[in-house]
């Protein structure tokens, strides 16, 4: 079975501050990377591993909403989102392909 989880956001109030202290805390480099609209900080990792990055955002918020996980649903979009709602859970972000 392929990982569940293949990445994670940690959103941050202050980025750059974040980069200097998850650095430090780790003791290997988080390394800063500009994306279309985006700054994130990438976390160490090695091949193979769960990645994730910490990332500034108006909607993620560290205290409010906390952790983003992306789940690995191998290919399948709809099916993942018509098991929450039919499950009594609400979808509050819509799909969206990586990279996209």
């Amino acid at each position: 079975m392929a990982k569940q989880v293949v990445w994670y956001d940690n959103p941050v109030l202050d980025l750059d501050r974040a980069i200097r202290s998850y650095s430090a805390e780790l003791g290997a480099t988080v390394k800063r990377q500009e994306f279309p609209g985006t700054t994130v900080g990438i976390l160490p990792h090695d091949y193979g591993e769960v990645k994730g990055c910490l990332h500034m955002s108006e909607s993620h918020r560290p205290a409010d909403t906390g952790v983003l996980i992306y789940l690995n649903c191998d290919g399948r979009l709809d099916a993942p989102m018509d098991a929450v709602k039919a499950n009594g859970g609400s979808v509050v972000q819509r799909k969206r392909l990586w990279g996209v």
